[in-house]
């Protein structure tokens, strides 16, 4: 799989700035720059790059791509054909783009510095097949925000919650284009309801468990422009047994297992 990947010249070393590290994935030599100090990724860009079901030329945008985890995991995967990247923080995109390089991904990505919100008024739409989206959760004015900027920004979504986002998917992709999404569980009703007012029809969730004996906490959602109500759920995720340990569907999704151990 992903010959892709492989036939790519990837640099051998890279400058890293001081303030930040280069972390091997520890899967078909993929590496991404972070912040020592600051948001890094976390399972649920893993969970949501395992979920999204994409075909192999699809285009495809990421909302809020942060240091570009997403596109990384998806080309290591060989989901998509080209990647578009909406980042509102110049820090940011310039992490994702130096990531990209390192990866050998240069021709196949597009780093566009820009709001969310902004993207109906300045990108042409229709165009995508496939929207991917680890939208911040934190509602505006919930609690207290990390001092942080950087941080604040990732995790806390503006007055209009999560409508923006959705209203760019909306914008951005084709008829029967798909959306992908992670979200918190205890509010999938509000997020699909907003879903299906921009026209993206839930079509398919799985649920994610933190342990067998605790309530979801974070649910994955599948969502299709222009297409009729019918949705499909799949079994629940599991993230860590009863002992504590990673269940072995999720070190697949982490491929610290081949998937003929399951």
């Amino acid at each position: 799989m992903s010959d892709r990947v492989e036939s790519q010249t990837v640099p051998e070393k890279a400058q890293i700035p001081q303030e930040e590290t280069l972390e091997d994935l520890g899967w078909r030599n993929l590496r991404i720059f972070q912040k020592k100090e600051g948001f890094r990724y976390g399972m649920d860009a893993v969970l949501l790059a395992d979920f999204a079901r994409m075909g192999r030329r699809d285009r495809v945008a990421d909302l809020g791509t942060g240091t570009g985890i997403l596109p990384i995991l998806l080309f290591g995967r060989d989901k998509g054909d080209s990647y578009d990247v909406f980042e509102l923080q110049e820090t940011m995109a310039d992490m994702a783009r130096r990531s990209f390089e390192i990866n050998g991904m240069e021709a196949f990505t597009s780093v566009h510095i820009m709001d969310v919100s902004d993207i109906p008024q300045k990108i042409p739409p229709c165009q995508w097949d496939h929207v991917i989206c680890n939208p911040p959760y934190g509602t505006p004015g919930g609690g207290i925000k990390n001092p942080s900027e950087t941080i604040a920004l990732s995790r806390h979504q503006g007055e209009e919650g999560i409508s923006p986002w959705l209203r760019s998917a909306a914008h951005l992709l084709r008829s029967r284009g798909r959306l992908s999404i992670i979200y918190p569980a205890q509010r999938m009703l509000e997020l699909m309801t907003k879903m299906q007012e921009m026209h993206l029809e839930p079509k398919r969730i799985r649920l994610i468990y933190p342990r067998v004996e605790k309530a979801a906490n974070l649910v994955l959602i599948e969502a299709q422009k222009d297409a009729r109500p019918l949705l499909h759920t799949e079994p629940p995720l599991i993230v860590y047994g009863m002992d504590g340990q990673m269940t072995e569907e999720l070190k697949k999704i982490y491929h610290l297992v081949s998937s003929e151990h399951l």
